[in-house]
């Protein structure tokens, strides 16, 4: 018997994008710096964790959950938690390592409820995680003592003696350690999707039948991975309550739970980093945009009903189809329709928002005048020319969307149908 050496070259690419990665977090706010630009980013990195680990139960294991912020929220308590008793003296708990109370906290309650939760899958199991989350989210109420009633628990992220001049009081240095502890989580969750768990747990989403018949526990399997789920949650969590210094009912409602789901279908599902561009858009929509306009919650709805009928796969999924069609040499083909598509829908889309913005003026500001501000112009809600404006774009945009989506269609088409053709070739 001998044994023989086998030489596995290294994965370059891989290596590029995460050092890409890398340097992304590094040099964000470096050009993001204005105004409240550090926040956002700091809130996009603990969405971008809380999106990943929600993704690998729905895009890993296909079981939908509508109680994913327990473990979030419930992490963000504890965390909270040991920050007071470290700024009162009664423990030992750097800022830099609070992140990880609240991960531990979330795989605990993970190991708690997901061991009922998972006894059962499809429908059932989202049902279940919906009642668990309007059972936890009805103790924040009934327990002031630890969940802070509806003032919920504030702490001081200030504490303890400085390391190399680190305080965690300047938003920059709270969002380096976001950004750490965000590679750090997104290297571990990628880990975990090229284990023997994370393969299974495809197999499960897949298949769960054949996976019993050739020996396996699909509850266990389950279970384990909500279990790690529940620790990236957690993390996510600990970080929001350094970031906000409050933590309070809201961090554990049904309503946290299905922003997430909302962010992590925009994004995508079935990629590793879709749920990432979901946050991104998530939070643009959620924070920024309710800053200029009543109506966010609308444009967030529409866009979500949008993705789902047009892009089921969601914008990762657009992403990757365009580069497969560039890694053809086809994209130059369809980018001149494309760009026409875009343009129409972008002047329908100006239209749209001309009349959403101009009624919530009118039947909800109109004590205050029927004048306002839109898109620099002063309009006044009342008059027929504005509304009349905004029809002419929409009527324009609309046929001119059609119009270009046609041609769109049949050169996508065309190219889809050689790439396949070449595709075929080179298997053969």
């Amino acid at each position: 018997m001998t044994n023989s050496l086998t030489y596995k070259p290294m994965n370059l690419a891989r290596w590029i994008i995460w050092g890409m990665f890398a340097v992304i977090l590094i040099v964000a706010p470096l050009i993001f710096n204005k105004g409240a630009s550090l926040s956002i980013l700091s809130q996009i990195g603990t969405v971008m964790i809380f999106s990943l680990s929600y993704n690998m139960l729905l895009g890993q294991g296909g079981m939908l959950s509508f109680g994913h912020a327990v473990y979030s929220g419930l992490g963000a308590f504890f965390a909270i938690h040991a920050m007071n008793l470290a700024t009162a003296g009664k423990i030992w708990m750097p800022v830099t390592l609070v992140p990880l109370v609240g991960g531990f906290a979330g795989m605990f309650f993970g190991m708690l409820f997901g061991y009922v939760t998972t006894k059962k899958s499809g429908t059932t199991f989202a049902m279940i995680t919906l009642g668990i989350v309007e059972l936890v989210f009805a103790c924040s109420l009934m327990f002031p003592e630890f969940f802070g009633g509806e003032g919920g628990i504030s702490t001081n992220r200030v504490y303890g003696e400085k390391f190399f001049g680190i305080t965690y009081g300047p938003q920059i240095q709270v969002y380096y350690l976001i950004a750490f502890w965000l590679f750090i989580s997104t290297v571990g969750m990628f880990a975990f999707t090229q284990t023997p768990l994370g393969r299974l747990i495809n197999a499960v989403r897949d298949n769960p039948e054949r996976v019993e018949f050739i020996g396996y526990d699909t509850q266990w399997a389950r279970y384990l991975t909500l279990i790690l789920s529940g620790f990236f949650a957690g993390i996510s969590g600990g970080l929001s309550a350094i970031n906000f210094e409050i933590v309070t009912a809201e961090n554990v409602s049904a309503l946290r739970s299905g922003g997430v789901l909302l962010f992590t279908f925009i994004g995508g599902v079935g990629f590793f980093f879709g749920p990432m561009i979901g946050a991104i858009i998530g939070v643009f929509l959620t924070v920024m945009l309710s800053e200029y306009t009543t109506a966010w919650q609308l444009y967030l709805g529409v866009f979500f009903i949008l993705i789902v009928m047009a892009a089921p796969g969601g914008l990762a999924s657009i992403l990757m189809m365009n580069l497969r069609v560039a890694k053809y040499g086809r994209f130059g083909r369809i980018w001149p329709h494309l760009c026409a598509v875009c343009a129409m829908a972008g002047v329908a889309f100006l239209g749209i928002v001309m009349m959403i913005e101009m009624l919530y003026h009118l039947t909800l500001e109109s004590a205050n005048g029927t004048a306002m501000k839109l898109f620099g112009f002063q309009v006044d809600t009342a008059a027929p020319s504005g509304w009349f404006a905004a029809a002419v774009l929409l009527a324009v945009g609309g046929f001119g969307f059609w119009r270009a989506r046609k041609s769109f269609q049949h050169a996508w088409g065309e190219v889809s149908t050689e790439i396949e053709e070449l595709i075929r070739r080179a298997e053969a």
